[in-house]
């Protein structure tokens, strides 16, 4: 055997024993991930069959006595295995995801002790059968899955022996707190959203079941939806009057929130850095604004009118995804000349969305696929064109479908953006510690935006435009949502703000309002939030490698590590990536 050959077969059974290596932890962390995933589940399948535990598909969720007690006891009893897993485990990989459980566990458990000490339950249960039908029969899942939605259906009808129809569980679990003094019930806008919700998710429950080709449902089915409006005739009569009607949360419960949804700074501090950045940004705004006005011979150069003639160029509804294709296309060939990241072979899905989604959620999302024995489904970019919560033409968003944002939104929501990050979960066969329980909004929106942000450069004038309106957005996210929950800032004047000094629809304005009152309070910070933490690192590892620093091996390597804390992900990036290059 020559020098050469001898070279080259050590290097391959090096890679074939590290390759090993990977899968080892990877098992390990798995089966004490499954472990807690498991015990979990029994409280709530319908997240179970989202990431794909079949095993779950015919169980509904539990809304027994004692519930708080019982899922709580469980939670601590996996905090206390994680220990003893810590103590016999010596991967660093493993141990890494062993804490991610335990810190997922104990914030878990904290969160659960606030609600229950503060909050009145109250149980959305047309919405929560919505997306757990949909996640059962979702067409990108096994249709051999099907027929345990009839199994479940039957169950949560209390139509199966031994169990109680889910609405009576959940007034149960309801009125036994009703004597007890000093907790919140929901937001009255909340509870009306909710009530006037409960037609369109029953439209889409009988979308879902006539699409699956299952038979012999329509009765049970029946049987469903008159519980869910016997349900709502009783949070009408019930929970309405004992609304609160004022939209904010107990301070403490506010900062569980923030960081619950990966946002680990005080509302002060997002407050002053978001507000800075709030007007860096449209500063760079108007720049470009003055530079197409002059393109296209428009005498008024002025930001927010250059962007209100641009959204007047609406593509016609039955050309929509054919634009945001043809969009896809066009990013895909800038990230292969630049060598930006390293794509997939396979096609990116995007579909319009249906009235029920755009109920519950009305903005553009990412579908993600099943994590758990996952057989080649991928995420899907879904658009949404309006606010059902609104009424006549204030419904209707122009946000979304005018030709200059369809780059940004594609950047983000599609390629190299939230398409990218979930598939690469599966592909990359990242452990599931790091897929669902390191996962938070701060982690998955923050890269959306960084994807935005490396993209910019390569757009047209125009997408370079509504690029950073839609970090300008994500900016004013950060100080409107804090404030609005603090008291400093009324919803309906954010509304306003958001229309005159960010260009959005009212529809989209009312929409980001209601997702700072009671939707998600917290959330809309997370985005801004997660994107400088990158930003920032991207900046330690250029500094680190100067020259050397190639941006498709260090976007492909972030991508590797999952949805990894910030800093975990740091550590990854400054001990791993760094020396190898």
């Amino acid at each position: 055997m020559n020098k050469f050959s001898t070279i080259t077969s050590t290097i391959l059974l090096s890679l074939v024993f590290t390759t090993a290596a990977a899968q080892d932890w990877v098992d390990e962390s798995n089966e004490y991930t499954t472990v807690v995933l498991k015990a979990q589940s029994q409280f709530q399948p319908e997240g179970a069959t989202s990431l794909g535990l079949t095993e779950f598909d015919d169980s509904v969720m539990d809304l027994g006595p004692d519930l708080f007690a019982r899922s709580t006891a469980v939670d601590r009893q996996l905090v206390e295995q994680t220990h003893e897993w810590l103590r016999t485990t010596e991967n660093p990989k493993v141990i890494q995801d062993l804490n991610i459980l335990q810190q997922a566990l104990e914030d878990g458990i904290h969160s659960a002790t606030l609600q229950h000490d503060h909050m009145l339950p109250y149980y959305n249960l047309s919405q929560t059968m919505f997306f757990g039908f949909r996640a059962l029969l979702d067409p990108r899942a096994e249709a051999s899955r099907y027929p345990a939605a009839l199994t479940r259906l039957a169950k949560y009808t209390g139509k199966t022996e031994g169990f109680t129809p889910i609405t009576e569980l959940a007034k149960q679990r309801t009125s036994e707190r009703f004597a007890e003094a000093g907790l919140l019930g929901p937001y009255k806008g909340e509870l009306e959203r909710d009530l006037n919700n409960v037609v369109r998710f029953a439209g889409g429950l009988k979308q879902i079941f006539e699409a699956s080709g299952l038979e012999g449902y329509q009765e049970d089915l029946d049987v469903l939806l008159a519980q869910l409006d016997d349900y709502a005739e009783w949070l009408k009569a019930e929970i309405v009057p004992r609304a609160r009607q004022d939209h904010r949360l107990p301070p403490e419960l506010y900062a569980d929130n923030l960081k619950n949804f990966g946002v680990r700074e005080d509302p002060e501090t997002l407050i002053r850095d978001a507000q800075f950045g709030f007007q860096e940004i449209k500063s760079q705004m108007r720049s470009i604004a003055r530079q197409i006005a002059e393109k296209r011979g428009w005498e008024n150069g002025e930001l927010m009118h250059v962007m209100a003639e641009l959204k007047k160029e609406q593509i016609p509804q039955d050309k929509i995804m054919e634009v945001y294709m043809s969009r896809l296309a066009a990013i895909e060939e800038m990230i292969r000349k630049h060598d930006i990241i390293t794509l997939p072979e396979r096609n990116a899905n995007i579909r319009l969305a249906t009235e029920a989604e755009s109920a519950s959620i009305p903005a553009p999302f990412m579908s993600p696929p099943q994590l758990v024995g996952n057989t080649g489904q991928y995420g899907e970019f879904v658009l949404v064109q309006n606010n059902p919560a609104l009424e006549g033409e204030d419904s209707q968003m122009d946000d979304w479908s005018h030709e200059s944002v369809t780059w940004a939104l594609t950047v983000h929501e599609a390629r190299p953006g939230h398409e990218m990050q979930f598939a690469a979960l599966v592909e990359n066969g990242t452990s599931l510690a790091r897929s669902t329980y390191a996962f938070n909004s701060a982690n998955v929106e923050g890269w959306g935006l960084y994807s935005e942000a490396i993209m910019m450069e390569h757009l047209p004038l125009e997408g370079q435009l509504f690029t950073l309106l839609a970090r300008l957005q994500r900016a004013g996210r950060m100080f409107m949502d804090p404030m609005v929950n603090l008291g400093l800032l009324a919803p309906e004047d954010a509304v306003d703000f958001m229309i005159n000094q960010i260009g959005l629809s009212k529809a989209m304005a009312s929409s980001e309002a209601d997702r700072y009152a009671f939707l998600a309070p917290g959330q809309a910070t997370s985005y801004y939030y997660g994107y400088r933490n990158l930003e920032r690192l991207r900046t330690e590892v250029e500094m680190a490698l100067g020259d050397r620093f190639n941006q498709r091996k260090y976007h492909d390597f972030v991508l590797k590590q999952g949805l990894l804390p910030p800093d975990l992900l740091r550590q990854a990036v400054l001990q791993d990536f760094v020396p190898a290059q």
